[in-house]
């Protein structure tokens, strides 16, 4: 298994930076989209993703596949993803290991699964399956969860590196989902982290989120918290330089914000390249 070349250290592409970004074109080494932004027909985003594209990287991220679901794959949808795909050539398409619809109702959300021998099955034949339409390989991230079932027999991180192993495909390891999941059930982040298989990892995402106290939800709302960037520096270490961005979707802070958490997030990563070379003399 050979991973994608790392791209560096990157942001989401959002609508509120598109002019801040072409005017003074930041020192950000790759921008990530939301895939169904840009599965339209002309139009502002569309132009704007394309001037951005002359100039950076891009990943396609996307929110709407519902892997998990049993109900059948939408080919519309997926002929869409595809030509977007064709006209921008991203480094690689995305997705999450969650449902959101089901009987033809789309729920606008990223809903759990059971972490069941069945649904990985099922879930490893409809990401082949994706894979082969597509003609690449997709790259899966562990969504944040709230709720667990009974009815699961192994854990997520068991889970995820099955389902890379049997489908062949990728892994998005969102550092942020998997402190957020962990604080919610209870389960070690660290174990997550020092068991999923360093081969298929493509990309980290970095994130904030609320803390409620007795739960915590994955709003991308705020700035990353301390927790946060210690479990990244754990993953740095074991991972190695993987693509790593900052997700932000909503209460925008000034770019020049992001852009300092995105130097935090480059000196962790020089830190610890500098430790390892220095072990290796």
């Amino acid at each position: 298994m050979t991973r994608p070349p790392a791209l560096g250290h990157g942001l989401g592409l959002r609508p509120i930076y598109y002019d801040e970004i072409l005017s003074t074109r930041p020192a950000v080494d790759w921008f990530e989209i939301i895939s169904e932004n840009y599965m339209v027909g002309g139009g502002r985003p569309t132009a704007m993703l394309e001037r951005v594209r002359a100039d950076y990287p891009i990943v396609m991220h996307g929110v709407a596949m519902s892997l998990a679901s049993t109900d059948p794959l939408d080919f519309d949808y997926l002929s869409e993803l595809k030509a977007l795909a064709e006209r921008i050539e991203p480094a690689w398409v995305s997705d999450h290991l969650a449902w959101t619809g089901v009987h033809g109702v789309t729920l606008h959300d990223l809903l759990p699964i059971p972490y069941t021998e069945e649904a990985l099955a099922h879930v490893a034949e409809r990401v082949m399956r994706v894979q082969d339409f597509l003609g690449r390989r997709l790259v899966v991230e562990n969504a944040s969860t709230y709720v667990a079932f009974r009815e699961s027999e192994m854990s997520e991180w068991a889970f995820v590196n099955e389902l890379a192993r049997r489908a062949d495909c990728l892994l998005l390891l969102d550092v942020n989902n998997v402190f957020v999941s962990g604080f919610n059930h209870g389960f070690d982040a660290n174990e997550f982290i020092d068991t999923i298989d360093p081969d298929r990892v493509a990309q980290f995402h970095m994130a904030g989120h609320t803390d409620n106290g007795t739960h915590r939800i994955d709003t991308h709302d705020q700035p990353v918290c301390d927790e946060v960037w210690a479990l990244y520096e754990r993953a740095r270490r074991r991972f190695g330089a993987v693509s790593t961005m900052i997700e932000r979707d909503d209460n925008f802070p000034p770019f020049d914000e992001l852009l300092t958490e995105l130097g935090h997030m480059r000196e962790i990563a020089a830190r610890i390249d500098a430790e390892n070379t220095r072990s290796a003399a």
